[in-house]
C-alpha cells in the first residue's frame, strides 16, 4: 500500500507538484509504495496504483539479478544517496534512458529509498548529435585540401590544418601560437597589423587582395603567391577569423593550368561533399537498400505468378485449339474411307476441304505462337517503305472475304491520297486481325466498318463491328497473351491477336484504343505517325 506522507505545501511542491518522477520505494516490499503524477505519466501509466500493481515490479529494461539489487542496495545504505544513469521501460514496453538519483529515508522507523527519475533521452540525443557533429567538423577542417589557419582577434594562431602547415612548410604542431603576420612577407607585415585591424573592427566573409596579387611568406622565408579569403564567427563573445588559403604557384604559369587546376578544385570539393553527404545519410541508404530488394523481390514474385497464369492459359487454350481441328480432321479421314466409289467423289472433296481447313486453322494457331516468340526475342523490326495505303486496304479486305458469314459485309472508307513511309508487312498483318476479330464476333448480316484517313503525318484506322461487345472488367486485360473475355470462350481463338497487334503497333510507334459495350459492337481505333515519302 502507498505509504502515508504529511499533507503540508512544503510536500506537495516538492513532491507532488514535481515535475520529475518522484517516488518512495520500500525497500523491505521491494516496490514503490508512493509515486508522484509526474512520475507514473513519465513511465505511461494511468495512475499511481496502476504502477503499484505491475507485477513485475522494475523500472530497468534489463532486471538486475539478485547479487545486483544487493550491491546497489548495500551501496546506497553506505553512502546514503547513488546517482545512475539506466534504461528504463514504460508500462507500453518501449524504453528510454534516464538518471537515477537515489537517497535513504527513514519515515516511522520503515527504511525507504527516494527515487528521482529524469528522463534524460533527449540529453543523450544531444550528447550523440554534438558528437557527430564535433567528428564531421574535425574531419573536414583535418582533411581539407586547402589550408585553413583560424586566429582570435589579437592575430594568435589558434587552429591550424595539416594542409596548412604542408603550405607555410611548419612542422606538424608548430604553427598553432604564431602570430598570422609569420606568414606574411616582411616588406608588408606591418601593413598586415592595421588590415587585421580593420577587419576586426568590421568583419565580413570576403576574399583578400582584390585586384592584385598575394604573397604568402614560408617557414625558410621563401615566398609564393596565394589566394585567401576570410570569414569569421563568435564564440562566447569572442571573435575567430578563418582564412582559407590557395597555394596558386602553378594558376600563374599558363591560363590553361588555371583552368585544370579549378576544376580539380572543383572535383575534390565535389568528393568531400559527396563523402560527408554519404557519412551523413549512412542508414537512409541501407534502408533505400532493403526497400529495393523487397521491391525486387515482389517484382519477381509478381512476375513468377504472371509465368503461372500464362502457363495454366496457354494448357487450356492449347488443349481446346488443338482439339477441335484435330478431330475435325481425323472424323473426315474416317468417313472419306467409306466413300471408295467413284460416284462419291463430291462426299470425299466436302471432308477434304474441312481436312485443309482445320490445318489452315492449326498453321494459323502456330503462326501467332511464332509471332509472339519472335516479337520477344527482338527480331521483328519495322521496314518501312513508300505504301499506297489505299492498295493495301483493298487487298486486305479482299484476303478476309472468305471469313464472311451469311449476310455479312465489309463496308470500307479509305481516304489517303499520297505515299506514306511505313512498314506494309506490319500494317496488312494488324488490318487482317482487327478484321478476322469483327467478323468472327459479329453475326449473320452484320455490318463491319473499316474506316482509314492520313492527316498531318498521321495514319488512323478504324475497325468497328456490331457483335457480341467486351464488357468493361475483360477490356483491362484485352492486349494480355493469351487472354479472352469471358463471353467468346465457345468462340475458337488464341487470346494471342490484340497482344501481336499492340506488339507491332509499339515497333510503328502508334497506339491503340477500344471502345466497346455488350450486345452494340467494338470499335478499335490506331493512330500510326508516319513520313510523307514524296516529301522525302
Amino acid at each position: 500500500m502507498p505509504a502515508n506522507l504529511p499533507h503540508n505545501p512544503l510536500t506537495d511542491i516538492l513532491f507532488e507538484q514535481a515535475k520529475d518522477f518522484v517516488g518512495l520505494y520500500d525497500v523491505a516490499l521491494g516496490w514503490f509504495t508512493h509515486v508522484n503524477p509526474a512520475g507514473y505519466q513519465l513511465l505511461g501509466y494511468p495512475s499511481a496504483q496502476a504502477l503499484y500493481n505491475d507485477p513485475v515490479r522494475s523500472l530497468r529494461s534489463q532486471q538486475l539479478t539478485p547479487d545486483e539489487w544487493v550491491q546497489l542496495r548495500d551501496r546506497v545504505l553506505q553512502t546514503g544517496h547513488y546517482e545512475m544513469e539506466a534504461e528504463l521501460r514504460r508500462q507500453d514496453g518501449t524504453t528510454f534512458w534516464a538518471t537515477l538519483d537515489i537517497n535513504t529515508l527513514t519515515l516511522e522507523d520503515h527504511l525507504y529509498f527516494l527515487v528521482r527519475v529524469t528522463d534524460a533521452e533527449r540529453l543523450r540525443v544531444a550528447e550523440r548529435s554534438l558528437t557527430q557533429s564535433v567528428g564531421r567538423f574535425e574531419a573536414v577542417f583535418a582533411h581539407a585540401t586547402i589550408g585553413i589557419i583560424v586566429c582570435n582577434r589579437q592575430g594568435d594562431i589558434v587552429l591550424a590544418n595539416e594542409k596548412a602547415q604542408q603550405l607555410f612548410h611548419y612542422p606538424a604542431g608548430t604553427l598553432t601560437g604564431q602570430r598570422i603576420e609569420v606568414l606574411v612577407p616582411e616588406a608588408v607585415s606591418h601593413r598586415h597589423e592595421h588590415l587585421r585591424a580593420s577587419f576586426n573592427a568590421n568583419p565580413q566573409v570576403r576574399a583578400m587582395g582584390h585586384n592584385r596579387d598575394l604573397l604568402a611568406r614560408r617557414h625558410d622565408g621563401s615566398v609564393f603567391p596565394v589566394e585567401i579569403s576570410l570569414s569569421y564567427f563568435h564564440l562566447e563573445e569572442e571573435l575567430f577569423v578563418v582564412a582559407y588559403i590557395i597555394d596558386i604557384t602553378f594558376k600563374k604559369e599558363t591560363e590553361r593550368e588555371l583552368i585544370d587546376q579549378r576544376q580539380r578544385v572543383e572535383k575534390l570539393n565535389a568528393e568531400l561533399e559527396q563523402k560527408v553527404t554519404d557519412r551523413t545519410h549512412a542508414l537512409t541508404t541501407t534502408l533505400a537498400q532493403l526497400e529495393k530488394r523487397s521491391e525486387e523481390l515482389g517484382k519477381a514474385l509478381a512476375a513468377e505468378q504472371e509465368l503461372g497464369e500464362l502457363k495454366s492459359r496457354f494448357v487450356s487454350m492449347a488443349s481446346h485449339e488443338f482439339r477441335t481441328p484435330l478431330t475435325a480432321v481425323l472424323t473426315s479421314t474416317a468417313l472419306i474411307e467409306k466413300y471408295p466409289g467413284a460416284d462419291q467423289q463430291d462426299k470425299r472433296v466436302k471432308h477434304l476441304q474441312r481436312i485443309r481447313t482445320s490445318v489452315n486453322h492449326l498453321n494459323d494457331i502456330l503462326e501467332e505462337f511464332l509471332s509472339v516468340g519472335r516479337i520477344e526475342e527482338g527480331r521483328v523490326v519495322a521496314h518501312p517503305v513508300a505504301l499506297d495505303v489505299v492498295t493495301l486496304f483493298n487487298d486486305t479486305v479482299a484476303d478476309v472475304q472468305g471469313l464472311l458469314k451469311t449476310g455479312q459485309t465489309i463496308s470500307q472508307q479509305v481516304q489517303c491520297n499520297t505515299l506514306v513511309w511505313l512498314d506494309p508487312s506490319l500494317l496488312r498483318k494488324i488490318v487482317v486481325n482487327l478484321l478476322s476479330n469483327a467478323l468472327k464476333y459479329s453475326g449473320e448480316n452484320s455490318v463491319v466498318t473499316l474506316h482509314a484517313h492520313c492527316q498531318a503525318n498521321q495514319l488512323t484506322v478504324q475497325v468497328q463491328d456490331q457483335g457480341v461487345g467486351i464488357s468493361k472488367e475483360d477490356q483491362e486485360h484485352l492486349f494480355e497473351r493469351f487472354f479472352r473475355a469471358r463471353n467468346v470462350t465457345n468462340v475458337p481463338g488464341t487470346g494471342l491477336g490484340l497482344y501481336i497487334i499492340a506488339s507491332y503497333l509499339e515497333l510503328m510507334g502508334g497506339s491503340i484504343a477500344l471502345h466497346s459495350e455488350l450486345g452494340v459492337g467494338t470499335t478499335v481505333t490506331l493512330t500510326i505517325p508516319y513520313e510523307n515519302h514524296s516529301a522525302n
